[in-house]
């Protein structure tokens, strides 16, 4: 399988769509297997939890767009502040295990390729850090508590199939 722009347009087309303003493609064919890779279009105002996984490496890069990736002390404090970019150089980057962190989309028809460990364990399980709201780079006001991503029960996303 090629991952060409029919395939981001179709997938940020479903992420504007959503309500959640992000849609994953997974090229894994289940929530437990060992290696979990997918395509993720996050549009700007997706609410993603800053969360941690404790036992997981997570990498992305970035395909289309801009992304903005934080990462966090215990406190809440920002231990690192990123703009990925690849029309300036800058593609990707790699968060530590137990490192508390979120991305945010600075403009539309963003497209990561994410991959990290599996099997599958919801934020809940994993940790949600509370953080103050505030403004993004994009203008939309984020920032998350636990209360407010209660429920979720995981980005299952669309499995790649041979017809998509």
């Amino acid at each position: 399988m090629i991952i060409d722009n029919k395939i981001l347009d179709s997938l940020t087309a479903q992420a504007k769509a959503s309500p959640r303003l992000r849609m994953n493609l997974n090229f894994h064919q289940s929530l437990d297997e060992k290696c979990h890779r997918f395509l993720n279009a996050v549009e700007p105002g997706a609410n993603i939890p800053v969360h941690r996984h404790p036992e997981k490496e997570e990498s992305f890069v970035v395909l289309r767009g801009r992304i903005r990736v934080i990462t966090y002390n215990d406190d809440g404090t920002i231990i690192d502040d990123m703009v990925l970019d690849p029309s300036e150089g800058r593609y990707g980057v790699n968060v530590g295990k137990n490192v508390w962190h979120t991305v945010e989309a600075l403009e539309p028809g963003s497209v990561i390729f994410e991959c990290k460990e599996g099997p599958y364990v919801p934020h809940e399980e994993e940790g949600i850090l509370e953080v103050p709201k505030r403004r993004g780079k994009s203008g939309v006001l984020f920032g998350n508590s636990a209360a407010s991503y209660s429920g979720y029960s995981g980005d299952k996303g669309i499995t790649l199939t041979s017809d998509f």
